[in-house]
């Protein structure tokens, strides 16, 4: 149970803050079990006024974890293992790391070979609970995998993959998120455009784009047969698509995935 583990998360940047208020919007957990650290804890007061320890100290934080994140930048991971390597103890302790790109390979290299290690790439939205967050691991047993699983369930929704597709989730649900966003900027231009102010067009974008999701999610439908829902004969919705795909919608949509896909890969 997340509940009855302790936990430090190592580095904690934005993406730690956002694990760290899911876990302490979980019903009993205490927030003795969960330490904080980063080298100017100044922006983490709020977080220790709850109860929370949070401290510069890597080494001792990871000494009383149970699960240790590690929230560093992907070039800080193997120097922050090898800081913390004399706290950890193969049987206790489940390392996780955040770090896009850096491979369970690189971090045995550090490790033991018979500790338990994952990667997990959560997205921006772990702020209000609503990541997707992919997860792999290796040594790990069933329970320990559903403990993790339970984990990121906190701050949304978890699935367990194989490392060779850890920098393909990293594009669509890391990565991702951008490109709905910069999606909903256009479409918010465009709201300006046809007569609304800024404000009422954002309103009408950030609803349309909630409620296709929660459609996609709830029905279980393609996209495909929800747009057929839509699209009436010689409707305006038809020839409106039909104008973005001559200029290249759903192309430059795929191309884009590709390239930031190929960007990790090199």
């Amino acid at each position: 149970m997340i509940t009855d583990s302790k936990i430090a998360i190592i580095g904690c940047g934005n993406l730690g803050t956002s694990i760290a208020n899911g876990l302490l919007s979980i019903p009993g957990f205490d927030p003795k079990n969960l330490t904080l650290t980063k080298r100017n804890t100044k922006s983490l007061a709020s977080y220790e006024a709850q109860g929370v320890h949070v401290h510069p100290d890597n080494l001792l934080a990871a000494q009383y974890a149970d699960l240790v994140i590690l929230g560093v930048k992907p070039y800080n991971v193997t120097p922050i293992l090898n800081e913390i390597k004399p706290a950890l103890e193969a049987s206790k302790q489940i390392i996780i790391s955040l770090a896009t790109g850096v491979t369970l390979e690189e971090m045995y290299q550090v490790l033991e070979p018979d500790t338990v290690a994952f990667r997990a790439m959560p997205n921006i939205a772990a702020d209000i609970q609503e990541s997707i967050t992919c997860i792999c691991s290796k040594n790990a047993v069933p329970q320990q995998v559903e403990t993790i699983q339970e984990l990121f369930d906190s701050i949304g929704f978890t699935i367990p993959i194989d490392e060779s597709l850890m920098e393909a989730a990293t594009v669509l649900g890391a990565c991702g998120i951008a490109y709905v966003l910069r999606f909903m900027r256009a479409m918010i231009q465009g709201g300006i455009q046809i007569g609304f102010d800024s404000v009422t067009a954002s309103k009408i974008v950030n609803q349309t784009v909630k409620g296709a999701a929660e459609l996609m999610i709830q029905k279980n439908m393609h996209p495909e047969a929800a747009i057929d829902k839509v699209t009436t004969p010689k409707g305006c919705t038809i020839v409106g698509l039909n104008e973005m795909e001559h200029q290249g919608f759903s192309s430059a949509m795929v191309r884009g995935v590709i390239a930031s896909y190929e960007k990790i890969e090199k």
